[in-house]
C-alpha cells in the first residue's frame, strides 16, 4: 500500500492505494472511511477491493484538522454537523481526478464507495462529483434534520441528480436510517429515471460491514454484500 496525494484549495490531502496484481490499467475506486476517518480497517477493505481488481484509494477527508477524538454519539453527531459539505465533495471531485491520472488507472473507470458517513458523501458525490461511473454506498445517511450554510442539501435532496449506477446496502434494523428514507430514495430514484439498486438486510444494523466492530458486524449480511458491491462495480466499470 502506496501514499498517494494531491493538492486541492492550498491544503494536502492524504490518501492511501492497493494496488491488485498483474499489469494493468484496472477500474479505480475511492473508498470513503466512516466518520472516525483512515483506519486499519479500511486499509483492509482497499486491499479486498484491490484483490477484486480496483486500484483501491482510501482518502483521507480529515488531512487539514487530523482525526477527531469522538467519546460518544454526542461528539460524533456534533462533529458531522461541523462538516462543510462543499469542502469534502470538493476534495472527493479532486480525488477522483486524482485517481484517473494514476498510471495503473483506466481513467474512464472510476467508482466510489463508502461506509456510513462515506457512504452519505458516496452518494453526494455520485450526484456532484465529474469522472464518477458507478457508486455503492454501505448505510450512508440519507436524510438532514436541518440544512444549513455547512449543510446547504442533503443526500435525498441531491439524489434526482445522480449521475451514476448506484447501489445502496442498508440494515433493516439500523437506527440511523429509517427505512422510510430508504424507500423515500428508492422512489426518487425510480421517478428520475436512475440505474440503481437497493439491498436491504433483515436483522442487520448499522456498521454491519465492520469486522473490527464486533458490537455492530453481522457475518451473514457482510458474506453477501461484499460479492454484491463487486460484481455490481466490475458490471459498471468493466
Amino acid at each position: 500500500m502506496q501514499e498517494l496525494t494531491f493538492t486541492r484549495d492550498g491544503a494536502l490531502i492524504r490518501g492511501v492505494v492497493a494496488r491488485p496484481e498483474g499489469v494493468g490499467p484496472f477500474p479505480g475506486l475511492i473508498v470513503i472511511p466512516d466518520v472516525r476517518g483512515v483506519s486499519d480497517h479500511y486499509r483492509d477493505v482497499a486491499g479486498r477491493f484491490a484483490a477484486a481488481g480496483f486500484v483501491s484509494y482510501v482518502v483521507d477527508l480529515y488531512s487539514r484538522e487530523g482525526a477527531p477524538e469522538l467519546t460518544d454519539m454526542a461528539a460524533v453527531f456534533a462533529w458531522i454537523a461541523a462538516l462543510p459539505d462543499r469542502r469534502v465533495l470538493a476534495d472527493l471531485a479532486g480525488a477522483a481526478a486524482r485517481l484517473s491520472a494514476h498510471p495503473d488507472v483506466r481513467g474512464d473507470a472510476i467508482g466510489i464507495t463508502g461506509f456510513c458517513l462515506g457512504g452519505q458523501y458516496a452518494l453526494m458525490a455520485a450526484c456532484t462529483a465529474p469522472g464518477i461511473r458507478a457508486c455503492v454506498s454501505w448505510y450512508g445517511m440519507l436524510r438532514y434534520a436541518k440544512t444549513n450554510a455547512l449543510k446547504p442539501a442533503s443526500p435525498l435532496d441531491l439524489a434526482p441528480q445522480l449521475a451514476c449506477p448506484y447501489l445502496g446496502l442498508f440494515g433493516a434494523d439500523d437506527a440511523l436510517i429509517p427505512l422510510a428514507d430508504v424507500e423515500a430514495l428508492r422512489s426518487i430514484l425510480a421517478r428520475h429515471g436512475k440505474t440503481f439498486d437497493l439491498k436491504i438486510y433483515p436483522d442487520a444494523g448499522h456498521a454491519f460491514f465492520n469486522d473490527a466492530r464486533p458490537d455492530t458486524y453481522l457475518p451473514a449480511a457482510a458474506a453477501d454484500a461484499f460479492p454484491r458491491a463487486v460484481r455490481f462495480l466490475l458490471d459498471h466499470l468493466a
